[in-house]
């Protein structure tokens, strides 16, 4: 069994994270190659972000935007290469039994405010990460409060209370923050003091986002330095918010990287520019389980989603490029996909939907009213969440359910899943790259305690499960109760995973790795 580590990342339409873990299989995603003899160093890399990241700081940011730019004003103790291979980073090495690991840093770790950073620091930036107080998106799966750090020179060791098989994943994955960082978390809101290639050196808040190359930079992930052919002298982050206006500006030579998945991705691809795809899981959907919401009866949630045509859902939400779902965990490395998944979602059956639907109390009248209103939450900014929407109202409509549809902005998102909690369910997706992840939304604290878990789920053969496998004396083990784990939350309709796609990111004019998001210090400009 492979199991490859790469970072990915975790998404919902209101909340992301980079996350990084073990594998036990492959999947999409990786790099551009391209001969070296190409690469012309210096210029401007220009990207564009779908919408305005907002607060920068990598401790407790979670908009999708703003953690695809914290890779380029921070770094991670160990790299993750397209092959799945663990390599250094900020260490050069590491030993590692099921409780500790210790990594030996880098000389010459040096931060954007020219300071020292040391092992001093990372045991600094794991003893924030792992106080629950803090409240950062690490704490829970990366980070467990059962941890604890120290520094001894240039060696950091991490000790785990518990045995974890996934600990040279977890710990090596998170983003360290300079001391003057962790000093002020709130001065991370907008400028970066990390050890990256890149800083932060310009914001023009709702329009752009200027990372400047750091110069003495000798420890990047396979000898990268600020000296490497091809590297660009500055990054430019730019937010498009319309699709058609980012594929216009990459193919005209003014964007070097977008994210085009809707219409133009035709055109695009006609033009016959490269891209960089990750597993989408575009159509799934999660339920709003309080109990004041129809969808807490699970009665309900089997009826709503055994009433859909997934194929004909999916070929909607993903404008023809239907994958069927095969595991919860959908970005790279796919975190214990081989084996599964032990799931299999049923064929849809509207007479068993409608025998659920009278059992749970919502009877149909004469004129066939069954007098239940779903609030169903969509993106309005992906472009084909509208269609499939109103496809999912018109065949829940042959049930006598209103649905009432919300496309939602990035406010929405915030107000309807973490304030009001109006909502019932809709596409809203995880994308987790290790069921670990995963489990920060089912098993943890509920949105109310400041947790992620915004759907108020209780799943008490999951959570046993979880609690087995968080433990497990290796991968194997933890892999087989992590797959178990996952089929509980399908059989219960914790979630439904309707329809998965490739996104694609192109490019023109700069080739790149991105397991996730895009790496920094693996762009390189062609001539």
């Amino acid at each position: 069994m492979n199991r490859n580590v790469r970072r990915a990342a975790i998404t919902t339409a209101a909340i992301s994270t980079a996350l990084a873990l073990t594998a036990c299989g492959t999947g999409t995603g990786g790099g551009q190659t391209a001969d070296p003899e190409d690469f012309v160093s210096g210029g401007t890399f220009a990207m564009s972000l779908n919408e305005d990241p907002g607060d920068l700081s990598p401790l407790t940011g979670v908009n999708l935007a703003q953690r695809a730019l914290v890779p380029f004003g921070y770094e991670s103790l160990a790299y993750i290469t397209p092959e799945g291979e663990t390599v250094p980073w900020m260490a050069e090495s590491w030993e590692e039994s099921g409780t500790s690991i210790t990594y030996t840093l880098k000389e010459g770790l040096t931060c954007a405010d020219g300071t020292e950073f040391t092992a001093e620091t990372a045991a600094a930036n794991f003893a924030y990460q792992a106080n629950p107080d803090n409240g950062t998106f690490w704490y829970g799966s990366n980070v467990t409060e059962d941890m604890t750090a120290s520094a001894d020179g240039d060696e950091l060791t991490i000790e785990s209370a518990t045995n974890n098989p996934f600990l040279l994943q977890s710990t090596g994955a998170v983003e360290m923050v300079c001391q003057a960082g962790l000093d002020d978390p709130s001065s991370l809101a907008d400028t970066t003091n990390g050890t990256a290639l890149f800083e932060l050196t310009d914001v023009a808040a709702g329009s752009e986002y200027t990372y400047t190359k750091r110069d003495g930079y000798t420890w990047g992930p396979e000898d990268v330095t600020s000296e490497t052919e091809g590297l660009p002298d500055e990054i430019v982050a730019r937010v498009v918010t319309d699709e058609a206006t980012s594929a216009n500006l990459l193919l005209s030579g003014e964007l070097n990287a977008a994210p085009i998945i809707g219409p133009d991705r035709e055109r695009v691809e006609a033009a016959g520019l490269q891209s960089v795809g990750i597993l989408n899981p575009i159509g799934q959907m999660l339920f709003n389980e309080r109990e004041d919401r129809p969808t807490s009866d699970v009665r309900v949630r089997q009826a709503l989603t055994l009433a859909l045509d997934r194929e004909a859902i999916g070929e909607l939400v993903t404008d023809g490029n239907y994958q069927e779902s095969v595991s919860l965990v959908n970005k790279i490395p796919l975190t214990c996909v081989s084996d599964g998944p032990m799931w299999e979602l049923p064929d849809t059956d509207v007479d068993a939907a409608a025998e659920l639907l009278d059992e749970a109390g919502y009877p149909a009248d004469a004129d066939g009213d069954r007098a239940l209103t779903i609030r169903f939450l969509y993106d309005g900014a992906t472009p084909t969440h509208g269609a499939a929407a109103e496809e999912v109202q018109a065949e829940w409509a042959e049930l006598g359910i209103t649905t009432e549809l919300v496309a939602e902005d990035p406010t929405g998102w915030s107000t309807d899943l973490y304030q009001t909690y109006d909502w019932d369910t809709g596409f809203i997706q995880l994308a987790p790259s290790s069921p670990v992840v995963l489990s920060l939304f089912f098993l943890g604290a509920t949105s109310e305690d400041g947790g992620y878990n915004f759907m108020s789920v209780t799943n008490p053969e999951y959570n046993a499960l979880a609690e087995q496998a968080f433990t497990a004396p290796d991968a194997d083990a933890a892999c087989e109760l992590w797959l178990q784990a996952e089929k509980e939350l399908i059989d219960r309709v914790d979630t439904f995973p309707l329809a998965d796609t490739e996104s694609p990111t192109w490019l023109n004019g700069a080739t790149l790795e991105m397991p996730g998001s895009i790496a920094p210090t693996t762009i390189r400009m062609l001539g």
